[in-house]
């Protein structure tokens, strides 16, 4: 991580170029042959503008339309099942006729085993759907996507009011997708494929040109990214230099001496101290600015370098379908996880199984606002240090459409930009309380930043270091890392209310380490002599300079 930014082409880069720089739709039932029903269709094709995460951004917007005023047309087009279906060969009908059966049995066995071949096919069907995001889909596969809805008429009319009422576009501008839009970013190579175990088994020009690619092009997102909000840092110095530059140099007449300005006053006195100050760091921030744009320069030589080699190679740098194919593995992966071994992984939106409410549900508009929430008690959850900086970088939130219970990071951050690139988490839409789901998401990644951070020793220092060694001493077994995002949602669902519900050395630590907002502290110190002495805690290291 220390050598992220630093001036020259990167080594491996330099080595492997030889270079030396540095409402109602028919049933299930209805259709009596598949050719009839069917009808295969391409897609046109869409680009997508980049999404990069902003360090400027201090918090998430309000959320002051949950939903549109009238309901979307697709949700009543009684072709919706039919056009879902279209256009996917031979995995539609197996599909189709598996769903006939699963639909039509009485016998619990039976159900059972069409159950399982339903959800087998399906994924299978899903994953072709996906290869076509990045184009222009018919909406009802669109919605297949976002929310697994093969059939509006799975759903009550209840339900399918308020789903039909959903705002379609990231109108907020956040980073939280649903699948349809995830696979387009992937697709179009606006967003990298999501970290794998795999190991790239390829030992091709090409592939390894891809790979020096990507890590080139994190180098330089990171940059241009240091590089903005140090420019942003300098502006503030700059116009708190000016209010100063004026207020030290308003003079008022001499009494009895009306052509002669008064003598400094003892307040204009401090502010030539504050604009010293102000100099020095102003001096300071050009030259981490200059150091910066060296960087973003160099690296951006270096992906147009590579950029060109991969031509050479007859690859491309740009995503393709593969890419697509990878990340919906991927995503399956998140899915089983958001579910569990216990839980139920039928993929398809169905109302037998469906217990949400439009609030409850989670749609885009609503995990900002429970985002917006966690940041409120937990100020520090979306934040990183990098070179003595600390950066709000809100992760990627990616909705799956599944029954799960439990949020999970997938990634703490991207492996070539560890400084300002957006963690993963991956979000299950329909679970019980989508709340508790989001908290355990975000206690998640809490975790695997601080033991990045941590690194070798993670089980001795900061949050993870404490949080192990409390866990050993009490004795108790199982995955630590569980243990803590179960501690974590007491943490902020009981604790941050004032009923006390962990150990008192815990408190202790989690105060320390995830410290709540000040006004939450404040609200707390009048509760119990419990958080007062914690909050005394605080004012004793702020007096020493030791916090």
């Amino acid at each position: 991580m220390s050598d992220m930014f630093q001036g020259d082409m990167d080594p491996e880069i330099a080595a492997l170029l030889g270079t030396g720089g540095a409402d109602e739709a028919e049933s299930l039932n209805e259709p009596s042959g598949y050719d009839a029903l069917f009808n295969e269709a391409g897609e046109g094709e869409e680009g997508q503008d980049e999404e990069g995460a902003d360090l400027g951004v201090e918090s998430f917007p309000e959320v002051t339309k949950r939903f549109e005023a009238k309901p979307h047309p697709a949700f009543s087009d009684p072709n919706y099942y039919k056009t879902a279906l279209s256009g996917e060969g031979d995995i539609s009908q197996r599909v189709h006729n598996l769903l006939q059966k699963y639909v039509g049995t009485k016998d619990p066995k039976d159900k059972g085993v069409f159950r399982q071949q339903v959800t087998t096919a399906y994924w299978d069907f899903l994953a072709s759907v996906a290869r076509k995001a990045a184009g222009k889909l018919p909406e009802p596969k669109r919605f297949l996507l976002r929310f697994n809805l093969l059939h509006p008429t799975f759903l009550n009319q209840e339900h399918r009011d308020f789903f039909a009422k959903m705002v379609v576009e990231n109108e907020l501008n956040q980073p939280v997708y649903y699948l349809d839009e995830w696979f387009k970013g992937v697709g179009t190579g606006v967003i990298r494929n999501s970290a794998t175990d795999e190991a790239k088994t390829s030992n091709s020009a090409a592939s390894k040109y891809q790979q020096l690619f990507e890590k080139a092009s994190g180098k330089r997102d990171g940059s241009r990214s240091l590089l903005k909000a140090k420019d942003d840092e300098r502006i503030g110095l700059e116009r708190n230099l000016t209010d100063r530059v004026q207020r030290a140099l308003e003079h008022y007449p001499m009494d009895g001496l009306p052509d002669v300005k008064a003598c400094y006053t003892d307040a204009q006195k401090k502010i030539f101290a504050e604009i010293q100050e102000l100099i020095k760091g102003l001096l300071k921030t050009d030259r981490d600015l200059d150091m910066y744009l060296r960087d973003y320069r160099q690296a951006e030589e270096d992906v147009k370098t590579l950029e060109a080699k991969i031509a050479e190679e007859g690859a491309s740098a740009q995503v393709d379908v593969g890419a697509v194919d990878t990340e919906f593995g991927t995503i399956r992966q998140m899915a089983k996880m958001t579910v569990g071994r216990q839980g139920n992984g039928f993929p398809v939106l169905n109302g037998e199984y469906f217990r949400s409410g439009p609030n409850d549900t989670g749609f885009r508009e609503n995990v900002i606002s429970l985002l917006a929430r966690i940041e409120g008690i937990d100020p520090g959850a979306f934040c990183r240090s990098y070179k003595n900086r600390t950066n709000r970088i809100a992760p990627y939130v990616i909705l799956i459409p599944s029954y799960g219970d439990l949020g999970v990071c997938w990634e703490p951050f991207d492996r070539f930009n560890k400084a300002t690139s957006r963690g993963r988490i991956a979000l299950p839409m329909y679970p019980k309380n989508l709340y508790i789901a989001l908290l355990s998401a975000v206690g998640d990644l809490r975790w695997q930043v601080a033991k990045e951070k941590a690194s070798y020793y993670w089980m001795e220092e900061g949050l993870t270091g404490n949080y192990y060694q409390w866990f050993q001493k009490m004795k108790f077994k199982g995955d630590v890392k569980e243990a803590f995002i179960g501690d974590y949602i007491t943490w902020m669902t009981k604790e941050s209310d004032g009923i006390q519900k962990l150990d008192k050395e815990l408190r202790g630590t989690f105060w320390r380490y995830l410290p709540f907002a000040q006004p939450v502290k404040e609200k707390l110190k009048d509760r119990s002599f419990a958080y007062q002495e914690l909050y005394q805690r605080d004012l004793n290291r702020a007096m020493s300079d030791g916090y």
